[in-house]
Protein backbone atom coordinates (compact mmCIF):
# COMPACT_ATOMS: atom_id res chain seq x y z
CA UNK A 1 0.00 0.00 0.00
CA UNK A 2 2.80 2.39 0.89
CA UNK A 3 4.57 1.71 -2.42
CA UNK A 4 1.36 2.54 -4.28
CA UNK A 5 1.07 5.87 -2.45
CA UNK A 6 4.70 6.77 -3.23
CA UNK A 7 4.20 5.94 -6.90
CA UNK A 8 1.06 8.07 -7.02
CA UNK A 9 2.87 11.05 -5.46
CA UNK A 10 5.78 10.72 -7.93
CA UNK A 11 3.37 10.55 -10.87
CA UNK A 12 1.52 13.64 -9.66
CA UNK A 13 4.81 15.55 -9.25
CA UNK A 14 5.94 14.68 -12.78
CA UNK A 15 2.58 15.68 -14.19
CA UNK A 16 2.78 19.02 -12.38
CA UNK A 17 6.27 19.70 -13.75
CA UNK A 18 5.14 18.88 -17.27
CA UNK A 19 2.11 21.14 -17.02
CA UNK A 20 4.21 24.20 -15.98
CA UNK A 21 5.43 26.08 -19.10
CA UNK A 22 9.18 26.41 -19.38
CA UNK A 23 10.41 29.87 -18.52
CA UNK A 24 13.15 30.52 -21.06
CA UNK A 25 15.74 33.17 -20.28
CA UNK A 26 15.01 35.85 -22.85
CA UNK A 27 17.86 38.37 -23.09
CA UNK A 28 16.85 42.02 -22.99
CA UNK A 29 16.84 43.89 -26.30
CA UNK A 30 20.27 45.31 -26.97
CA UNK A 31 22.51 46.97 -29.52
CA UNK A 32 25.92 45.33 -29.94
CA UNK A 33 28.78 47.27 -31.52
CA UNK A 34 32.57 47.18 -31.71
CA UNK A 35 34.63 50.10 -30.45
CA UNK A 36 38.19 50.75 -31.60
CA UNK A 37 41.00 53.03 -30.55
CA UNK A 38 44.54 53.46 -31.82
CA UNK A 39 47.39 55.30 -30.15
CA UNK A 40 50.79 55.90 -31.71
CA UNK A 41 53.89 56.63 -29.69
CA UNK A 42 57.60 56.91 -30.45
CA UNK A 43 59.54 53.93 -29.07
CA UNK A 44 61.96 54.51 -26.23
CA UNK A 45 63.37 50.98 -25.92
CA UNK A 46 65.05 48.72 -28.42
CA UNK A 47 66.60 45.27 -28.70
CA UNK A 48 69.27 44.17 -31.11
CA UNK A 49 70.96 40.83 -31.66
CA UNK A 50 74.69 40.72 -32.28
CA UNK A 51 76.95 37.74 -32.59
CA UNK A 52 80.01 36.12 -34.01
CA UNK A 53 80.17 33.16 -36.40
CA UNK A 54 83.52 31.47 -36.98
CA UNK A 55 84.60 28.51 -39.10
CA UNK A 56 87.58 26.22 -38.56
CA UNK A 57 88.83 22.80 -39.61
CA UNK A 58 88.25 21.28 -36.19
CA UNK A 59 85.77 21.90 -33.39
CA UNK A 60 88.33 23.15 -30.86
CA UNK A 61 89.72 25.82 -33.17
CA UNK A 62 86.25 26.98 -34.14
CA UNK A 63 85.17 27.26 -30.50
CA UNK A 64 88.32 29.00 -29.29
CA UNK A 65 88.31 31.50 -32.15
CA UNK A 66 84.65 32.23 -31.57
CA UNK A 67 85.12 32.62 -27.83
CA UNK A 68 87.97 35.10 -28.31
CA UNK A 69 86.01 37.13 -30.85
CA UNK A 70 82.90 37.20 -28.67
CA UNK A 71 84.98 38.40 -25.73
CA UNK A 72 85.90 41.47 -27.78
CA UNK A 73 82.25 42.10 -28.65
CA UNK A 74 81.21 41.94 -24.98
CA UNK A 75 84.03 44.30 -24.08
CA UNK A 76 82.78 46.69 -26.76
CA UNK A 77 79.30 46.62 -25.26
CA UNK A 78 80.69 47.43 -21.84
CA UNK A 79 82.77 50.29 -23.27
CA UNK A 80 79.64 51.63 -24.98
CA UNK A 81 78.00 52.00 -21.58
CA UNK A 82 75.67 48.99 -21.77
CA UNK A 83 75.06 47.48 -18.33
CA UNK A 84 75.77 43.75 -18.00
CA UNK A 85 72.14 43.12 -17.00
CA UNK A 86 71.04 44.45 -20.40
CA UNK A 87 72.71 41.82 -22.55
CA UNK A 88 72.61 38.05 -22.41
CA UNK A 89 73.50 35.07 -24.55
CA UNK A 90 70.62 34.06 -26.82
CA UNK A 91 72.33 31.40 -28.93
CA UNK A 92 75.44 29.27 -28.57
CA UNK A 93 76.13 26.45 -31.00
CA UNK A 94 78.88 24.36 -32.55
CA UNK A 95 77.87 22.55 -35.71
CA UNK A 96 79.77 20.31 -38.16
CA UNK A 97 79.88 21.51 -41.75
CA UNK A 98 79.72 19.19 -44.73
CA UNK A 99 80.44 19.41 -48.41
CA UNK A 100 79.42 17.07 -51.17
CA UNK A 101 82.28 16.95 -53.66
CA UNK A 102 80.60 14.17 -55.59
CA UNK A 103 76.85 14.54 -55.69
CA UNK A 104 76.42 10.82 -56.11
CA UNK A 105 78.49 10.13 -53.01
CA UNK A 106 78.15 10.85 -49.30
CA UNK A 107 78.72 14.19 -47.60
CA UNK A 108 82.25 15.02 -46.52
CA UNK A 109 83.05 16.71 -43.22
CA UNK A 110 84.73 20.02 -44.07
CA UNK A 111 85.00 21.67 -40.67
CA UNK A 112 83.01 23.19 -37.83
CA UNK A 113 81.04 26.40 -37.34
CA UNK A 114 80.72 28.08 -33.95
CA UNK A 115 78.03 30.69 -33.31
CA UNK A 116 77.53 32.91 -30.28
CA UNK A 117 74.84 35.59 -30.20
CA UNK A 118 73.70 38.04 -27.54
CA UNK A 119 70.49 40.01 -27.19
CA UNK A 120 71.14 43.60 -26.17
CA UNK A 121 68.53 45.87 -24.60
CA UNK A 122 69.00 49.56 -25.28
CA UNK A 123 67.33 51.93 -22.84
CA UNK A 124 68.40 54.90 -24.93
CA UNK A 125 67.65 54.28 -28.61
CA UNK A 126 69.78 57.25 -29.62
CA UNK A 127 72.77 55.02 -28.81
CA UNK A 128 71.73 52.27 -31.23
CA UNK A 129 73.82 53.34 -34.22
CA UNK A 130 76.89 53.79 -32.04
CA UNK A 131 76.42 50.41 -30.35
CA UNK A 132 76.00 48.60 -33.67
CA UNK A 133 79.09 50.27 -35.04
CA UNK A 134 81.04 49.40 -31.88
CA UNK A 135 80.20 45.69 -31.93
CA UNK A 136 80.81 45.33 -35.67
CA UNK A 137 84.17 47.06 -35.27
CA UNK A 138 84.95 44.60 -32.45
CA UNK A 139 84.31 41.63 -34.74
CA UNK A 140 80.56 40.96 -34.69
CA UNK A 141 79.66 39.56 -38.11
CA UNK A 142 76.12 38.41 -37.32
CA UNK A 143 73.76 41.32 -36.66
CA UNK A 144 70.19 40.12 -36.25
CA UNK A 145 66.82 41.82 -36.12
CA UNK A 146 66.12 45.13 -34.42
CA UNK A 147 63.03 45.46 -32.22
CA UNK A 148 61.58 48.80 -31.11
CA UNK A 149 59.30 48.97 -28.07
CA UNK A 150 57.38 51.44 -25.90
CA UNK A 151 58.17 51.19 -22.20
CA UNK A 152 54.86 52.66 -20.96
CA UNK A 153 52.72 50.52 -23.27
CA UNK A 154 50.37 49.46 -20.43
CA UNK A 155 49.43 53.06 -19.63
CA UNK A 156 48.90 53.87 -23.30
CA UNK A 157 46.77 50.76 -23.77
CA UNK A 158 44.61 51.77 -20.79
CA UNK A 159 44.03 55.15 -22.45
CA UNK A 160 43.13 53.35 -25.67
CA UNK A 161 40.66 51.11 -23.82
CA UNK A 162 38.81 54.17 -22.50
CA UNK A 163 38.73 55.67 -25.99
CA UNK A 164 37.44 52.39 -27.43
CA UNK A 165 34.47 52.48 -25.04
CA UNK A 166 33.70 56.06 -26.10
CA UNK A 167 33.84 54.94 -29.73
CA UNK A 168 31.47 52.05 -29.00
CA UNK A 169 29.01 54.40 -27.31
CA UNK A 170 29.12 56.78 -30.27
CA UNK A 171 28.30 54.00 -32.72
CA UNK A 172 25.53 52.58 -30.53
CA UNK A 173 23.87 56.01 -30.22
CA UNK A 174 23.80 56.31 -34.01
CA UNK A 175 21.97 53.00 -34.29
CA UNK A 176 19.63 53.84 -31.41
CA UNK A 177 18.66 57.19 -32.94
CA UNK A 178 18.02 55.60 -36.31
CA UNK A 179 15.84 52.93 -34.66
CA UNK A 180 13.89 55.43 -32.54
CA UNK A 181 15.07 54.07 -29.19
CA UNK A 182 17.47 55.18 -26.49
CA UNK A 183 20.42 53.48 -24.87
CA UNK A 184 20.57 52.13 -21.38
CA UNK A 185 23.60 50.88 -19.58
CA UNK A 186 26.13 48.42 -20.99
CA UNK A 187 25.14 44.78 -20.63
CA UNK A 188 28.49 43.25 -21.56
CA UNK A 189 31.98 44.45 -22.43
CA UNK A 190 34.62 42.19 -23.97
CA UNK A 191 38.08 43.02 -25.27
CA UNK A 192 38.71 41.37 -28.61
CA UNK A 193 42.06 39.83 -29.44
CA UNK A 194 45.27 40.78 -27.74
CA UNK A 195 45.87 44.39 -26.74
CA UNK A 196 49.60 43.82 -26.39
CA UNK A 197 51.52 45.95 -28.89
CA UNK A 198 53.40 44.08 -31.56
CA UNK A 199 57.15 44.65 -31.66
CA UNK A 200 58.21 45.65 -35.12
CA UNK A 201 61.15 43.63 -36.41
CA UNK A 202 63.50 45.30 -38.82
CA UNK A 203 66.22 43.21 -40.37
CA UNK A 204 69.60 44.82 -40.00
CA UNK A 205 71.50 45.62 -43.17
CA UNK A 206 75.29 45.59 -43.33
CA UNK A 207 76.45 48.34 -41.02
CA UNK A 208 78.80 51.16 -41.84
CA UNK A 209 80.12 53.79 -39.49
CA UNK A 210 77.29 55.70 -37.83
CA UNK A 211 74.59 53.47 -39.29
CA UNK A 212 71.32 55.31 -39.91
CA UNK A 213 68.42 53.99 -37.77
CA UNK A 214 64.78 55.06 -38.21
CA UNK A 215 62.71 54.01 -35.16
CA UNK A 216 59.44 55.48 -36.46
CA UNK A 217 56.40 55.01 -34.20
CA UNK A 218 54.76 52.06 -32.50
CA UNK A 219 51.00 51.64 -32.95
CA UNK A 220 48.93 50.37 -30.01
CA UNK A 221 45.43 49.19 -30.92
CA UNK A 222 42.48 48.08 -28.77
CA UNK A 223 39.16 46.62 -29.94
CA UNK A 224 36.20 46.03 -27.59
CA UNK A 225 32.75 44.60 -28.15
CA UNK A 226 29.96 46.26 -26.11
CA UNK A 227 26.27 45.43 -25.86
CA UNK A 228 24.04 48.28 -24.72
CA UNK A 229 20.55 47.82 -23.27
CA UNK A 230 17.78 49.40 -25.35
CA UNK A 231 15.20 51.64 -23.69
CA UNK A 232 11.88 52.36 -25.33
CA UNK A 233 12.00 49.20 -27.42
CA UNK A 234 8.60 47.77 -28.43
Amino acid sequence: MQNRIQLAIAAATIAALISVPAQADVPPPAISVTGEATISAPPDLAQIEAGVTTDAKNARDAFEANNAAMGKVLAALKSAGIAEKDYQTSQLSLQPQFTNQNRSGSNVLSGYRATNRVTVKLRDISKMAGVIDAVTAAGANDIGSINFMVSNASKLLDDARAEAIVDARRKAEIYAKAAGVSLGGPISIAEHGSAVPVMYRRAAAPMAAEAAIAPGEETLRVTVGVSWEIKGAP
